[in-house]
């Protein structure tokens, strides 16, 4: 098995990790100098590089670069190999900012593609590209929806430990989220039970909103729960002010019915207790005379 990354960020290093030793991994980054760092993959340059063959040869490929002002920089580069290329799986990583603003309503993948953001308007064209390939040039494209995004060294707990998390308190806000070890179980999932066509929801089973998790993160460290600050007083960049433009509850039925996924972490407490354990575990490996 060959598989070719584009974008080897959180997600899919998380994948190239949980992968058999017997997978041959290429993935590309954007500089020589991580290219040097890449650990688990053979490195490529994109842009740089020339992937035609890469994508000839691969039997599975996953797109996780995102588009930008100009729309999916992959396609934009090799649309036409991708249309010569024989994968047996293709995987693009997109995020149900593609649903947009639902009140805090449920959203499956039936529901229609109405985002409120320029970020989720990006992800409905790139995703549309793609399933334009497989429509017409039978390209085994599956979409995968992530919602937010969180596991080793992607958490609230630094947040809480230095004094910087903020309680920011919107009335009827819940976001989705995921933790990346699940996002891998279910893009193998996929892998092994390939439907061409397919739009998978990747989420927990748990909205919940966002001050919870920050609370319950404070809990965990035993230190004082951050103050909550109004929505409307809050200091936020415009970037984090769009997160807030959205509230919705995701259903991720399909995964579990069609791919037969069982959650590592179904709800955020059982995610971050296994983080948090991590941490303690990598701290008695590096201190292993400690007695408490």
């Amino acid at each position: 098995m060959k598989l070719l990354i584009f974008g080897y960020g959180f997600t899919s290093k998380a994948l190239a990790h949980a992968l058999p030793d017997t997978w041959q991994i290429t993935a590309t980054t954007r500089t020589p100098e991580k290219a040097a760092l890449m650990q688990g993959a053979k490195p490529r340059l994109f842009p740089g590089d020339d992937l035609s063959r890469d994508i000839a040869e691969a039997t599975h490929i996953l797109i996780s670069a995102g588009p930008d002002a100009a729309g999916d920089p992959v396609l934009a580069a090799y649309r036409d190999a991708f249309v010569s290329a024989k994968p047996d799986w293709v995987g693009y990583l997109s995020t149900t900012g593609v649903y947009g603003d639902h009140q805090g309503g449920w959203v499956t993948e039936e529901t229609p593609l109405v985002p409120s953001t320029k970020r989720g308007e990006a992800r409905v064209a790139a995703e549309g590209a793609w399933m334009d390939l497989h429509r017409n040039h039978g390209l085994p494209v599956h979409i995968f929806r992530l919602a937010g995004i969180y596991g080793p060294g992607r958490g609230p707990f630094s947040k809480v430990r230095n004094g910087t998390a903020r309680r920011i308190i919107k009335e009827g806000q819940v976001f989705s989220r995921t933790h990346v070890d699940d996002i891998a179980q279910v893009l193998m999932a996929s892998i092994a039970r390939p439907n061409p066509g397919a739009a998978y929801n990747v989420c927990d089973d748990d909205p919940a909103p966002p001050q919870d998790v920050i609370a319950h993160a404070a809990k965990l460290l035993d230190l004082p729960i951050p103050e909550a600050i109004p929505f409307k007083d809050a200091d936020m960049t415009p970037m984090g002010r769009s997160f807030y433009a959205e509230s919705k509850r995701v259903d991720n039925t399909r995964i579990k019915e069609e791919l037969g996924v069982n959650l590592l972490y179904p709800d955020y407490r059982s995610g971050l207790a296994a983080l948090l354990s991590a941490e303690h575990d990598v701290y008695r490996s590096r201190c292993p005379d400690t007695s408490v």
